[in-house]
């Protein structure tokens, strides 16, 4: 199924009004944009917009949850042995990791980039250094995760979901506000001449925040390893909230991805489904549908309700109809045989689009190389609002 063209930008899937009304203002000052077939409103630009600039980026563009992104591992336990302790396996993970809003991680988690990284000499960075240190290594909550998946062969993968927790989330309000940024979801992006001394600090306080994340979802697949008693044998990781320094068409610039993935021919990604469906590793490839769309896929299968509608809610209000309960979570994802751990039903399957059908959109750019299915799912349980998720 080939992407459409709205307005001279190509849009993948079934357009959703409040996702063209944004991916149309970012365009008024744009290079270039393209929407990937998961898309759907955001904050001043869409979940699921790519968007290139000459000369400028954008901190709303990249969003609040800066380096939001994937990593999968592939472990060499057998699977039988995890099937048959799964339960305990996700125990385990629930009670040694720290899910949920501004939390701690209860093991103090030091690493290279807190030490001699010129980013610190900020000053509006080196006062988030706390938080940092202290967050560490912790997965936060809505759809943020951790899980152990099986794929096609049998082999035991696990795949983690966040970004840069509290710290990125600090960063990003900073620079959103010094960039003149307004409330309210439909809002011109703020953008920064990179020119600029607020350009230039900005772009180096995403970088860190960029390898703060890695190091995040590092720590995150080392321990989870550790608790099973298995050793790494591969990995697949990629950020899908960032801004890259890219050439296109002979020429350069600067490639903002909200809630999409890197996709150049060769280059690995992982992308997540919902708690009840399969998730993938996929693999950029060359096609005419991959210049249109900046070399990027989707990140996810992406929302079909709204949080507050999945909860029956509307400005505050209990409402009639389209309440996803937690007996019909719990439904679904046993029917697939998962172990689940908190989640709330804002998170239920029911809320998400199929993975497959999303992947099909988007098939003459990426191979599945990799397809997984979750036996083990850990979120945040069902109370939990996180500011820090994208």
């Amino acid at each position: 199924m080939p992407y459409q063209l709205i307005n001279n930008i190509p849009v993948w899937g079934q357009p959703l009004e409040g996702a063209i009304q944004q991916i149309q203002t970012c365009a008024q000052k744009a290079q270039r944009c393209a929407l990937m077939a998961d898309h759907h409103p955001g904050y001043a630009v869409p979940i699921g917009g790519v968007v290139a600039y000459r000369d400028k980026v954008s901190p709303s563009g990249v969003g609040y949850d800066i380096a939001c992104g994937n990593k999968a591992v592939r472990l060499d336990i057998p699977a039988d042995e995890v099937k048959t302790k799964i339960k305990t396996i996700m125990s385990d993970i629930y009670s040694t990791l720290s899910f949920g809003v501004g939390m701690k991680n209860d093991e103090r988690v030091d690493h290279p980039l807190f030490h001699n990284d010129s980013a610190w000499d900020i000053d509006f960075v080196r006062k988030q250094k706390k938080i940092a240190e202290e967050q560490l290594g912790t997965v936060g909550s809505g759809n943020h995760y951790v899980d152990i998946f099986l794929d096609e062969q049998n082999r035991v993968w696990v795949g983690v979901h966040f970004g840069s927790r509290g710290f990125g989330h600090r960063l990003a309000t900073h620079y959103i506000q010094a960039g003149g940024g307004r409330d309210g979801m439909f809002v011109e992006p703020v953008l920064l001449d990179i020119k600029s001394n607020l350009g230039q600090e900005y772009i180096t306080a995403m970088k860190l925040a960029g390898r703060y994340a890695y190091a995040g979802r590092d720590w995150v697949c080392q321990r989870v390893a550790k608790l099973l008693g298995a050793n790494i044998l591969e990995e697949v990781h990629n950020h899908h909230n960032f801004a890259w320094l890219e050439e296109h068409n002979g020429e350069k610039l600067w490639v903002v991805r909200k809630g999409a993935t890197p996709a150049f021919p060769g280059q690995k990604g992982f992308v997540g489904g919902s708690m009840g469906d399969i998730s993938v590793i996929i693999e950029g490839v060359e096609s005419k549908e991959s210049n249109p769309s900046l070399y990027s896929t989707i990140h996810g299968a992406g929302r079909l309700l709204s949080r507050t509608a999945a909860a029956g809610r509307r400005r505050g209000r209990r409402r009639a109809g389209g309440q996803i309960t937690r007996e019909m979570m719990m439904n679904w994802v046993k029917g697939q045989g998962v172990e689940l751990r908190g989640a709330g039903t804002d998170e239920s399957p029911h809320c998400y689009k199929r993975l497959p059908e999303v992947l099909e959109y988007h098939k003459d750019t990426i191979r599945v190389l990799h397809t997984l299915r979750p036996i083990g799912v850990a979120m945040a349980g069902e109370n939990e609002f996180d500011p820090y998720k994208d």
